[in-house]
This record gives structure tokens, sequence and C-alpha cells, in this order.
């Protein structure tokens, strides 16, 4: 009767732990894109950026990301996230982000701050086009002279 009362602190445990991974699990299974006036935030899981609209330098559809070293993060069937660092920039040691969700599909290069990367996707292809789409609308009514 002893043992008992013992495991169901273990099971109740248990059932927090597997309740935690699968909301962190159900975090990463895609993108979140907010798009305010002035900051563009992309959120999967952990990994979150806000960019600033103004600081936006240039937004460019790439068809493959770089080959990079993965500093945390992960890759499951088609998605891409996390933190990177690109072998060719190893020894200044620029940080770039990124959001995949379809490794397949083309993605967005997103500059800003002057040399700052982050490659990113959603998983529909559609919404990925309509997102570049404005974010090149916004840039160019910036960079507009007044």
């Amino acid at each position: 009767m002893h043992s008992s009362k013992k495991s169901w602190v273990w099971t109740v445990m248990l059932v927090i732990t597997v309740i935690c991974c699968a909301f962190v699990l159900i975090l990463h299974t895609r993108n979140w894109v907010g798009n305010d006036g002035n900051n563009l935030n992309l959120r999967s899981g952990f990994y979150n950026v806000e960019i600033p609209l103004s600081e936006i330098d240039s937004v460019v559809f790439v068809e493959r990301i770089p080959p990079m070293e993965r500093l945390h993060g992960f890759s499951a069937l088609e998605k891409e996230k996390g933190v990177f660092r690109e072998f060719k920039d190893s020894l200044t040691d620029k940080k770039v982000r990124v959001f995949i969700d379809n490794i397949n599909q083309n993605k967005v290069k997103l500059v800003y701050k002057d040399s700052t990367y982050v490659y990113f996707n959603l998983k529909d292809s559609v919404e990925t086009v309509q997102l570049f789409q404005q974010l090149n609308a916004k840039m160019s009514v910036l960079s507009e002279p007044n």
C-alpha cells in the first residue's frame, strides 16, 4: 500500500512531462507570422525574431539556403528551424535565423541591419508569396523619398 502512494507522484510527473513535450511540438509545427504596421514578427516555438520594417535592406526569393552549421535548432521531415552560422562567415560568428516549414519550396531571404539574414517560408506557398509581396510593397513605400 505504501508503494502505491509514491507511484501516483511519478504518474503525475510523467503526464505533465508528456503534455509539455506535446505543447512544444505543436508550437514548432508551423511558423507564426505577425505583421503589424512597423514590425515583422516570426515565431516558431522557442525561436523568435522581431524585425523593424524600416531596417529591412532586401527581400528576395531563393531556391536553396546556403550550407550552414547548426548552432541550435532542428530538422525534421520538411522543416528546418533554428539558429545557424554560415560556413563562409564562421570567424565573425554572425547568426542566421531559419524558419522553414517546407524545405522543397522557395524561401524568402530577408536581410536587415545591413548584414543579418533570416530565411523563412510558410507551409502554403501562396501565403509565402503573399507575405513576400507585402514586404516588397512596404519596403518600396518606406524607401520613397518624401
